[in-house]
């Protein structure tokens, strides 16, 4: 059972939302995730879900879900796109993943409105600007 299972506390694997520009000069924005430590972390899943109000209305969308085989030590990987009209609703990302044989899991989420231009800071991993959440 779930309870059973052994959850230690995450390190150094963080989830960026970044802005790049792309070739006709307009804002696009991405979500990463960073394997910061010196090994290799492998069988990573990813769901990802919006949700929350707006202008009084309970919204929410849909639940999608990614694997990556294996992100090595010090490297990072694209999750997906992510489209302005959400980011007044929490963007949540629940990640697990291994380290040799041992599960870790954490969910980083990121609250309304929290995405924008004046919370962007230089992620130098990526050397983008964007807004991480560790």
């Amino acid at each position: 059972m779930k309870k059973d299972i052994e959850f230690p506390s995450v390190e150094g694997v963080k989830v960026a939302i970044v802005k790049k520009e792309n070739l006709t000069s307009e804002d696009e924005w991405y979500v990463y995730i960073l394997n910061t430590n010196p090994y290799p972390i492998h069988t990573i899943l990813i769901t990802a879900k919006g949700y929350g109000e707006i202008d009084g209305e309970k919204k929410k969308t849909s639940t999608l879900r990614y694997h990556i085989e294996e992100l090595p030590a010090g490297s990072y990987a694209m999750i997906e796109p992510i489209h302005p009209d959400v980011f007044r609703l929490y963007s949540e990302y629940w990640v697990s993943y291994y380290v040799d044989k041992q599960i870790f899991d954490k969910k980083y989420i990121f609250p309304p409105d929290s995405i924008q231009d004046a919370h962007l800071t230089l992620i130098k991993a990526l050397n983008m600007p964007g807004i991480l959440h560790e």
